[in-house]
């Protein structure tokens, strides 16, 4: 397979362009309803969460729980908008609900509820059970930490790669970044709306995680890119060479991009509950990633360096 990059410029960038205006247009969507461009979870608003766990040891656990009844039963006392999501693991099952701050006896009347609810399927253990508190002050300071990180590794990174390369290559590998993050973010926006899903902690470590992966197939192709540069000594335009240096590197990227996306697929599928979002925000972003470092990257670069020669070459004619 043989890609020509430059050739299909167009519909590469289109594809990114519609696929962030989606996103955006969601963000909109959810500001507007939410009061945040994503659905925050308990982490960051705060509240309250009650985990029960079934006593279950391996194949003595029950029949699957139905979440809908549980959901139904949880609603009907009361607690609408709660978060309602099976816990399931090794000797676990269970039911954890998340939402908005409750007093004590409502904690209670919400445990009592389940506990009832989860009747059909066995006893609650004490022991796999918990009831917690989140201050809305520690989620925001979290949401604020975790996006400050963020930028400090957008930071880093375009100074590494301004050092290690030149200052266009640095934007432009920066600039396949912010794809990544918001294609990752408006996807996740869209799920808000559309499926109720939230963010948590862990969708900041996800965001930080992909910042590290992106840029790495980034860093391989301007490596090839440079490297054909100083061998073909002036021979061939650019443009060409960042065919090339695409063409010589998309087994690799292709490949390694393969390998890091599927274990994150059975983790999504065999994982839990708890770990569910987190690796489809890094599938999400992973795939991002290899798209924006083969085209985005790539294309912007090329592009910027043509616009540079031909600028040079009016002012050679020109002075002339």
């Amino acid at each position: 397979m043989r890609l020509d990059v430059i050739k299909n410029a167009r519909l590469y960038l289109t594809i990114s362009t519609a696929v962030i205006v989606a996103g955006i247009v969601a963000m909109v969507l959810s500001f507007q309803q939410l009061g945040s461009p994503l659905r925050l979870g308990l982490d960051f608003t705060g509240g309250s969460s009650v985990t029960l766990g079934l006593a279950c040891n391996g194949d003595t656990c029950g029949k699957p729980i139905d979440i809908a009844i549980v959901r139904q039963a949880v609603e009907s006392k009361g607690f609408t908008n709660s978060v309602i999501q099976l816990v399931e693991g090794k000797d676990l099952k269970g039911v954890s609900v998340r939402t908005a701050h409750l007093s004590t006896e409502e904690r209670e009347k919400l445990k009592s509820t389940l506990t009832e609810s989860l009747k059909q399927y066995g006893e609650v253990d004490p022991k796999k059970s918990q009831l917690d508190e989140v201050g809305a002050a520690i989620g925001q300071q979290a949401l604020r930490n975790g996006l400050l990180a963020i930028i400090l590794s957008f930071a880093g990174i375009g100074i590494y790669l301004s050092f290690r390369f030149q200052l266009d290559y640095a934007a432009f590998a920066v600039l396949a970044l912010f794809h990544d993050i918001f294609v990752t973010v408006g996807t996740f926006s869209i799920l808000g709306l559309t499926l109720g899903v939230e963010i948590d902690s862990l969708f900041i470590v996800a965001m930080l995680t992909i910042c590290g992966f992106s840029v790495n197939d980034t860093v391989v192709i301007y490596d090839r890119i440079r490297e054909n540069v100083k061998l073909d000594a002036g021979n061939t335009s650019f443009n060409d060479l960042v065919n090339a240096s695409v063409n010589q590197t998309l087994g690799r990227s292709i490949n390694t991009s393969l390998t890091a996306t599927l274990p994150l697929v059975a983790i999504f599928l065999f994982g839990g509950a708890t770990l569910r979002f987190f690796s489809l925000a890094l599938i999400i972003g992973f795939l991002s990633g290899a798209y924006s470092s083969i085209f985005n990257a790539s294309i912007l670069l090329a592009w910027w360096r043509s616009r540079q020669t031909s600028k040079l070459k009016q002012s050679t004619v020109e002075v002339n």
